[in-house]
């Protein structure tokens, strides 16, 4: 039995495009989006314990409390549905912004129930994880699906999208946007038409959709404003496609895809030296790092 793990990787996401396509009666938005792993990852270490306690050390602070991290919610959930009676501590090493719309809280859930899945001895399916994933946030289920994904409804409904691999220039403000401030703003756009994915696998790329939620936040948030601006400026002046840039989620963070590793690293750099932010140079990833082993039989002699 495998009995403590370290440095489980809990990758970013992107939205490659973001759009609110309506809004139901109970008040969620309906979304239209393609999510892309990336290699920026938070860390977490899991130690199995045979207390059935649950222990998340180390304390995240969010817009100044201290919260209950979903990681920690994650695995008392899956204990609970399990009916497992081992318990686990963990701790997490914090890469991704916290509150930039790149889905780092989500991930480390995520991660956390794939890594128990193994721990514990499940063996649950990718399906059944999927559902208890969904209950902890709309963002959950894509990281345990695992690959890049054009999804539906309120962003839970996932049909696998391979892409090509990129590098992203991608920039973090520094500030938290609230996604509730944004998604009540009376001036967002909430009826853009379902590209579906049809239109997607016919050829239409990625890029050429959009973030509907962009200019809520970039005309609340200036320094959001500032930060694209900038990776625009430097997309111009490096032949890369301005249009490609854009905000990922509800923001903060923003985005450009680069040609190469090369190119992006120059972007990075002079991006960092105007102060606009905290800028990454990032790849694409195929699918999540755990996605195969967590579901995998453990042998006897493990």
């Amino acid at each position: 039995m495998i009995v403590a793990l370290r440095n489980c990787p809990a990758p970013a996401k992107l939205n490659r495009f973001l759009h609110v396509t309506g809004q139901r009666p109970d008040g969620y938005h309906l979304l239209e989006t393609v999510f892309e792993l990336i290699d920026l990852c938070d860390l977490l270490h899991f130690s199995v314990r045979s207390d059935g306690e649950i222990v998340r050390h180390g304390a995240i602070r969010e817009l100044g409390a201290d919260v209950d991290d979903l990681s920690a919610r994650a695995a008392r959930a899956l204990a609970r549905e399990s009916g497992t009676k081992l318990g686990v501590d963990i701790e997490i090493v914090k890469r991704i912004p916290v509150g930039g719309g790149l889905g780092g809280g989500s991930s480390d859930a995520a991660t956390t129930l794939l890594a128990l899945n193994r721990l514990w001895g499940l063996r649950w399916t990718p399906a059944r994880l999927a559902r208890l994933a969904l209950r902890l946030g709309a963002d959950v289920p894509v990281f345990v699906h695992g690959s890049s994904s054009y999804a539906t409804g309120v962003g839970e409904q996932l049909v696998t999208l391979p892409l090509p691999e990129r590098f992203f220039v991608v920039v973090a403000p520094g500030v938290a946007v609230s996604t509730a401030v944004v998604f009540t703003a009376p001036e967002l756009t909430r009826d853009t038409k379902l590209i579906k994915i049809l239109g997607l696998s016919r050829g239409l790329a990625v890029s050429e959709g959009r973030n509907d939620l962009e200019p809520v936040v970039c005309a609340r948030y200036p320094e959001v404003a500032a930060a694209l601006a900038a990776l625009r400026r430097e997309a111009l002046a490096t032949g890369e496609d301005p249009d490609t840039a854009r905000m990922t989620g509800s923001g903060s963070c923003v985005f450009l895809p680069v040609s190469d590793r090369r190119r992006g690293e120059a972007i990075r750099a002079r991006i960092a030296a105007l102060g606009v932010g905290k800028a990454f140079l990032v790849r694409s990833l195929a699918h999540h790092p755990l996605r195969n082993w967590a579901f995998e039989r453990q042998r006897s002699s493990t």
